[in-house]
């Protein structure tokens, strides 16, 4: 992996768990993707048939490198009880989540070779490479830094307290994501996995820190870079 400069950590957040100072330290980015004009719209209904394809479809080429990632976290974990936690995750990802891609892909006429294998954008290229380097260094706090911005970005746009009193938007396309990124079972997993950084980040040294904070801000900018650009 490459080495960049990390954002230094004030006496406040020093006080902070882990998962909070990292979240803390690329919050302009963080933010910037809760409250992006593509949540906007999929919460309100307008958000247009060609951008939600081209996301959809950019997305689901994530599936694969997230799974092995996921597997990565499992094997690399320090105790049993983590394992057993990513699996359950792992299923569900594989499962209803799938699925709702193939429902959409079908409603927006998306044919199959744009499914499987289409011409993938840089943000997702880029993405796709720090997933897989996150989960080649088959360290756990690098591949826990990565799931809690894949997963924890998501449950803070779909799960924010502004937008909760809102109806659902009338098509499933729109709905279904949302619901996916806001209910209990993902709620708790986002809890968990920030309860794992808060966990491992004191036993690590200086350099592991700096590392997984380095994956974790990294993955924040891609994920702001991936809203921006299905509108380009």
């Amino acid at each position: 992996m490459s080495t960049a400069p990390v954002a230094t950590l004030s006496a406040t957040d020093a006080n902070l768990g882990f998962a909070e100072q990292l979240r803390q330290s690329c919050w302009e980015d963080w933010n910037a993707c809760i409250q992006h004009r593509f949540v906007d719209e999929i919460f309100d209904g307008s958000l247009s048939d060609e951008v939600l394809r081209r996301y959809l479809v950019q997305d689901y080429q994530f599936i694969n490198r997230f799974v092995a990632l996921l597997g990565a976290a499992i094997a690399s974990a320090d105790v049993f009880a983590p394992r057993v936690t990513l699996s359950q995750f792992a299923a569900m990802i594989t499962s209803d989540e799938n699925t709702y891609f193939l429902r959409s892909f079908d409603v927006l006429g998306v044919p199959p070779a744009d499914r499987l294998q289409p011409a993938l954008t840089a943000p997702t290229q880029t993405f796709q490479q720090l997933m897989h380097e996150a989960a080649q260094s088959l360290n756990y706090a690098n591949c826990i830094a990565v799931l809690a911005v894949a997963e924890g970005l998501y449950l803070d746009w779909a799960d924010q307290p502004a937008k909760k009193h809102l109806p659902l938007p009338a098509r499933f396309e729109h709905a279904e994501w949302i619901t996916l990124h806001a209910n209990d079972f993902f709620r708790s997993f986002v809890a968990w996995l920030r309860a794992e950084l808060d966990r491992v980040g004191p036993t690590l040294g200086r350099e592991a820190r700096a590392e997984a904070t380095h994956y974790f801000q990294r993955a924040v900018q891609l994920e702001r870079q991936f809203f921006d650009h299905v509108y380009a």
